[in-house]
């Protein structure tokens, strides 16, 4: 199954979730549970705009954008982490206002019924998204897939407050259980808009993928050959690296073109979605990247 297909079977699945929340706040009057509801909004909105970032992301590379796409996954997750912001304002005005008014709770048993078959989906339907991110390296769809696992803890939290009010009858501890959730969502949404910040900025690869392509420089280099200038980013499931490749001054365009495509082969099979480019340089010549200051 394709990321967009996972996509779209998250938005079926938030649907569904909806349904299932809103109907157990509506036969409860939780406030926990209204905010597990509101969650699972941010979660369709998350995954609809996702489904449309990576879209964008599959593009080809076009005359305004001649290194693709790929970093339209970023804008998804950024988005999702200000949704998350909008939605915990939103449970903590609620749930205040139940600490300022509490109303008695009502078939709390048929709510928690409905909230936990609603969180069986999430879970099941998370842990495979995961799984896909990582193999396919999406960033749009790990965010959907976190913030699902966020939204299982956030009714686990749920669910044990309102068993707290059936135990106890101490009905404050739902809008404090709604309260908690919202610092915990908040937390998850910082972190994703930060990822997002992060990418957008072009980060350098993974250390593993830096690792594999020192080791692949390196079965190359020898007392003729050696690479310095290696500089990596990445956007998206598209990885890059440039650097310099210097060799004997006397070896003709043809073999050196020749050694540099061997290279370049070498180290997209080392590391998948990597693009290389590599500069020829003779042995004895340095390139300088010192910019120019600006005169004040």
């Amino acid at each position: 199954m394709q990321v967009a297909s996972y996509l779209k079977l998250s938005i079926a699945v938030a649907l569904a979730t909806i349904a299932l929340k809103t109907g157990a706040w509506w036969v409860s009057g939780s406030v926990g549970l209204l905010s597990d509801a509101l969650e699972s909004l941010v979660n369709l909105a998350g995954a609809v705009f996702a489904l449309m970032m990576v879209i964008v992301a599959e593009r080809p590379p076009d005359d305004g954008h001649p290194y693709g796409h790929h970093k339209a996954e970023y804008f998804s997750s950024g988005f999702e982490g200000v949704l998350i912001f909008a939605a915990a304002l939103a449970i903590v005005a609620a749930a205040v206002r139940r600490l300022l008014e509490p109303q008695p709770l009502q078939a709390i048993g048929l709510g928690l019924s409905l909230s936990v078959v609603s969180s069986l989906l999430n879970g099941a339907l998370a842990y495979a998204m995961l799984q896909k991110a990582r193999s396919h390296r999406s960033m749009a769809l790990e965010a959907d897939a976190r913030h699902l696992f966020t939204d299982v803890w956030t009714s686990a939290g749920v669910v044990a407050g309102l068993l707290g009010v059936m135990a106890t009858g101490w009905q404050w501890l739902d809008p404090v259980i709604a309260i908690a959730v919202a610092a915990n969502i908040l937390r998850e949404g910082g972190r994703l808009v930060w990822r997002s910040a992060q990418g957008l900025m072009d980060l350098a690869i993974e250390p593993e993928a830096r690792a594999e392509i020192d080791r692949t420089l390196a079965s190359f280099a020898h007392h003729s050959i050696r690479f310095d200038h290696i500089a990596t980013r990445r956007a998206g499931q598209r990885r890059f690296v440039d650097l310099h490749m210097h060799m004997p001054a006397a070896w003709s365009l043809g073999r050196a073109a020749a050694l540099r495509t061997s290279v370049e082969q070498a180290l997209m099979s080392a590391v998948p979605g990597l693009r290389a480019s590599i500069q020829l340089l003779p042995m004895d010549v340095e390139a300088h990247f010192d910019e120019a200051k600006d005169p004040l």
